[in-house]
């Protein structure tokens, strides 16, 4: 599974999802897109996944008959320490996430 992270999203989080092929935004060569942008790109590069902290996008991005999913992990901050309590429900999301699906954990 490719899994894209967002720039809003710790570089040094990667480290965290072992097993899986991670890669961020900037490396992609995908700084600066925006949501919709970034998603269509993402996509047509391959990616399964964007990982985000971004709450918004689930309002803003219809992913419906898209091949990409994204998760969000919810924190206070998008903070390492603050994302890292939600590593192991990110990593259990990522075995049943589905294309188009949006999924959230962390905080509400």
């Amino acid at each position: 599974m490719r899994i894209l992270f967002d720039e809003c999203v710790p570089r040094k989080l990667r480290h965290n999802f072992r097993g899986f092929e991670c890669e961020t935004a900037p490396g992609a060569g995908l700084a600066g897109k925006e949501n919709g942008e970034l998603l269509r790109l993402a996509e047509q590069a391959g990616f399964d996944v964007l990982l985000t902290v971004d709450r918004g996008i689930r309002y803003q991005q219809n992913l419906t008959g898209r091949k990409i999913a994204v998760l969000i992990l919810g924190a206070r901050s998008n903070k390492l320490g603050s994302l890292l309590p939600y590593i192991g429900a990110a990593q259990m999301a990522l075995t049943t996430i589905k294309p188009g699906e949006v999924v959230r954990v962390g905080e509400l």
